[in-house]
């Protein structure tokens, strides 16, 4: 077994979500899901198959965002994992929907950070370990720190 890391393309201003699923519909229920949503979400879906044709199959309504994730896709070739990439949404609004999906199994990360994913690769195929979400801590936060995290909340409408 080969142990490798994949760095994620991900576009300045959009959101990265990958999963694990189990079946063809996969790209079509997640597509459902993002648009039922959000009608302003901008988003590019792969999932790729793990049996007979192994194809990536690819959904979206931002061929930009659907290029990059198929470019990811054949990066990662991990079978029965998707990546969406979104842009004018936060993850926050898509992901328990996401999870309550029949076909997904798994989420790994929903972020908007800098993202290597952990692979595996055997005779048989790939398969995702894990992933690296952004960047190490480099402390913890002081007061000021709390109060700027509250003021960003309170900016784009989590907060009152």
């Amino acid at each position: 077994m080969e142990l490798k890391t994949v760095d994620m393309e991900i576009p300045e201003g959009c959101n990265i979500i990958i999963g694990q699923s189990d079946f063809i519909k996969t790209v079509e229920d997640l597509y459902e899901i993002m648009v039922e949503i959000s009608p302003q979400v901008k988003f590019g879906i792969a999932f790729w198959e793990a049996s007979e044709q192994c194809l990536i199959r690819v959904a979206g309504n931002d061929r930009n965002l659907e290029q990059i994730v198929i470019r990811n896709s054949q990066l990662l070739s991990a079978g029965h994992s998707f990546i969406i990439l979104l842009s004018n949404a936060f993850t926050i609004n898509f992901l328990n929907v996401i999870k309550q999906c029949s076909e997904v199994c798994n989420i790994y990360c929903a972020t908007a950070n800098p993202v290597q994913v952990v692979i595996a690769e055997t005779e048989q195929g790939r398969g995702i370990l894990g992933v690296i979400d952004g960047f190490s801590p480099q402390g913890v936060e002081s007061t000021d720190d709390v109060t700027v995290r509250k003021g960003f909340l309170r900016q784009i409408g989590y907060k009152l």
